[in-house]
Parts: C-alpha cells; structure tokens; sequence
C-alpha cells in the first residue's frame, strides 16, 4: 500500500512522520522536513514537503497516493500538468530528474546555487554534493558569458557544473565542464 500525500496548492505534504522519515532517510533523501532545515539526526518528526517533480516520480512509482485536500486522488497527468503551468520547461527537467535517480543519484534542488539541480552520490549530511546540473531547453543557444559565470560559481563552491538537455528522440544528455590550467 502506498503513502497518502496531500497536495496544498504546490506543495505536496506527508503528513504521517514515521513514513516522512522513511522516505527522506531510507528512500533517497525525498523531500524537505517542514520547518527543518537540515536534520541532524533520524529522529525528526515533522511532516515530509515534496516538490511537484519529486511527487510526480514517486507517484510514477507507485510509492505514494496524491491526494486532494478533500481527499480526492490525483493521477500522475494531472501532477504534470500542475508542474506544466508552474514551472518552465517542467518536462525536460523531470526527465532529467528522472534519469538522474534511476541512475542512482539523490537529486535536490540547485536553487540557492542559481542551478537547476544539485546531485549528491550518497546524500545530504553523508557527503558535500559534488555536481550542479542545470537544465536547458535542447534548442537553446548557449551564452559564453553565462557559461563563465556558471563555471566560476561551481568552481568556487568545489562542484561540477554539468548542462543536462533532454533531445528530440526524449534521450538525455550531459555536458560536463571542466577549468583548464
């Protein structure tokens, strides 16, 4: 039996704490503790927060049972198209996403980094994350000056800036840039 969550306007909530632990310790590092920003040990109990792409995944998944705040199901097209109007190019970017954990790969979001994604190989708390991906629309043109920018911020937080896109045929790509001495 999978995990009711609960969708309140964008944000989709675990409300049951023992199950919240579960998926955030456990499963892959899914979700955010409400009102925790970084859990110091595995005795949180708080509710569980996902993001629209991370409930699109695990309900994919068959891990957790979106629900309405009436208590009505909502299916998997209906979160992607909730993730459609909020979020720019949302399906490349849950591609991505996607690709990236069935690679194995926790992935959170790389907002504070200006970055579509942060990757850890084992987690957070366990490691220092050691790559930012950012996604890009396949037909976009790239800018040498936002590629600089880019690189200089991974550099000087000690990460791998790699551009991800996903290409016609639905396959996703990586470019991995590196400084040269």
């Amino acid at each position: 039996m999978s995990t009711v969550a609960t969708l309140l306007v964008n944000r989709i909530l675990i409300f049951d704490r023992a199950k919240s632990r579960n998926f955030y310790f456990n499963e892959g590092f899914y979700g955010k503790f409400y009102m925790v920003s970084k859990p110091k040990n595995l005795n949180v109990e708080r509710e569980l927060e996902l993001s629209l792409i991370e409930a699109l995944y695990l309900s994919e998944n068959g891990k957790i049972e979106v629900r309405d705040r009436e208590g009505n199901p909502i299916n998997t097209e209906e979160l992607r198209r909730l993730g459609r109007e909020m979020y720019e190019n949302f399906d490349e970017v849950y591609t991505v996403y996607k690709d990236l954990r069935e690679r194995g790969l926790v992935v959170k979001s790389g907002m504070k980094f200006g970055t579509t994604f942060v990757v850890y190989r084992l987690g957070p708390g366990l490691e220092h994350a050691p790559f930012l991906v950012h996604v890009l629309p396949y037909e976009s043109k790239l800018d040498p000056i936002e590629i600089v920018r880019a690189g200089r911020l991974s550099h000087s937080v000690r990460k791998k800036l790699i551009l991800a896109y996903v290409d016609n045929n639905g396959r996703v790509g990586y470019l991995q840039f590196r400084w040269l001495m």
